[in-house]
């Protein structure tokens, strides 16, 4: 008699999703479409939207299902820098430096009074680049950390001060409700399938905060919307699947840990899930092959 087969055990709350179901995008004020068409269109390879802000004003750009928001508005805006990095999934790293050489070439051409941030520098098994004003970004190739996905914004690794990591995981696991931990100095949230947001302490001074947000779709609308308004913490009544805040604090004793606007927006937005057009940067008119425009990796 055969003995039983063993059944493969499997960690079922690995698969668990937190209230954080998505990270769609970033947003930094810039002062030069041109500048911003360089770095995040031409040298990261993204798409700008064609169907929302197509003027002078605003920019979309697609990274595959995520977006960077770089809005231009007003006669002298005002830059934003985020702090922290951003974390992308590219493609192709040696393809993405390659491009990024082109952009740093085209912007001494273009702007050479400028004086840009713009820099980067292969920092072996991940591309490290500055974009003209200062916002640092991370790419990485596709790999088993962040799922299937080949093109992304998967992450966001914030400066925070010391000492505050713990009451910032505190705060996205009871209040967001969120699954969040504390690594050492880090606290790591997860968001959604294969996204987070980390918050690394850092002795280093931390800039005063200026402005810039991120976007998160949420499952529970409701708790953490009535956790923060008790305590004064909305910051802007949008609509009615929208609000916004902007302080973390400490559930254990209200203590302001850290400061960036959240726009929290409900799955039943009409933007949830909006398909996004993706090119492949790859073509070109000498390379151009048919049927080969449009961007094919899992997004």
């Amino acid at each position: 008699m055969n003995a039983p087969e063993k059944v493969k055990q499997y960690d079922r709350a690995a698969q668990t999703v937190g209230n954080i179901v998505y990270l769609e995008h970033f947003n930094v004020i810039h002062d030069d479409q041109r500048l911003a068409t360089l770095f995040y269109v031409v040298g990261l390879g993204g798409t700008r939207d064609p169907y929302l802000f197509p003027g002078l004003d605003n920019m979309w750009v697609n990274f595959g299902r995520t977006q960077a928001h770089l809005p231009s508005r007003g006669p002298k805006p005002r830059p934003e820098v985020l702090r922290g990095t951003i974390g992308f999934v590219v493609p192709d790293l040696d393809a993405l430096k390659t491009r990024l050489q082109l952009v740093a070439a085209e912007l001494k051409r273009i702007a050479p009074e400028a004086k840009t941030r713009f820099s980067w520098r292969d920092a072996g098994g991940a591309v490290e680049a500055t974009c003209p004003w200062g916002n640092r970004v991370r790419c990485h190739a596709p790999a088993a950390e962040f799922g299937r996905i080949d093109l992304g914004l998967v992450y966001v690794d914030f400066d925070v001060p010391p000492g505050s990591a713990e009451g910032i995981a505190r705060f996205y696991r009871e209040v967001m409700l969120a699954p969040a931990v504390l690594k050492e100095s880090r606290a790591v949230v997860d968001v959604g399938r294969n996204q987070r947001l980390v918050f690394s302490e850092t002795s280093t001074p931390i800039p005063e905060y200026d402005g810039h947000h991120i976007q998160v779709y949420i499952a529970d609308f409701g708790k953490p919307y009535e956790w923060l308004k008790a305590r004064d913490l909305i910051t802007m009544e949008a609509d009615a699947n929208e609000w916004r805040f902007q302080w973390i604090v400490d559930p254990k004793d209200g203590r302001k840990l850290f400061q960036i606007e959240h726009e929290v927006r409900s799955m039943k937005h009409p933007l949830f899930n909006r398909p996004l057009v993706n090119r492949n940067p790859g073509v070109t008119n000498v390379s151009y092959a048919p049927g080969q425009d449009a961007f094919r990796g899992t997004t």
